[in-house]
């Protein structure tokens, strides 16, 4: 090992390391992980909780967007450690779904409302002019 160091406001370990066969070196995260998270999907299914596809999800809805990667990597750490500390193990897709909505909307407009159209699954405009409402109301209200 060649140096390690806290990382993400102290919820990970920065590892860099020395690969002693090729001599490659490379980066590795350790995070402590409170509990078996399980996601319950709408069908009753249950899967694995993963972190790695939520940040794909949150990376996809703000995608050509200028937002910092560090503030979405606090997002998504912050949404994990709201699961975790809730004290369930099973946790419905949906609140998943609306944990992100709600970092979603701190973090850029126009990615909230790429996620709103897919989690709520918009079929046609007046769906958009709702969820920009929604907005709009927020913003007069601050």
């Amino acid at each position: 090992m060649k140096d390690s160091r806290p990382a993400e406001d102290g919820a990970a370990i920065r590892r860099r390391r020395i690969c002693p066969v090729c001599g490659g070196r490379f980066t590795t995260f350790e995070r402590v992980q409170l509990r078996d998270l399980v996601v319950l999907k709408k069908t009753g299914r249950k899967v694995p909780f993963d972190r790695d596809k939520l940040a794909r999800s949150v990376e996809v809805a703000v995608r050509k967007r200028n937002v910092d990667p560090e503030r979405i990597e606090r997002a998504v750490t912050g949404i994990v450690r709201q699961l975790e500390s809730s004290g369930e193990t099973e946790v419905p897709s949906g609140e998943i779904g609306r944990l992100v909505m709600e970092a979603l909307k701190t973090l850029d407009d126009v990615a909230y409302v790429r996620f709103a159209s897919v989690y709520r699954n918009f079929r046609e405009a007046k769906d958009f002019h709702e969820v920009l409402g929604e907005l709009k109301g927020e913003e007069e209200a601050s």
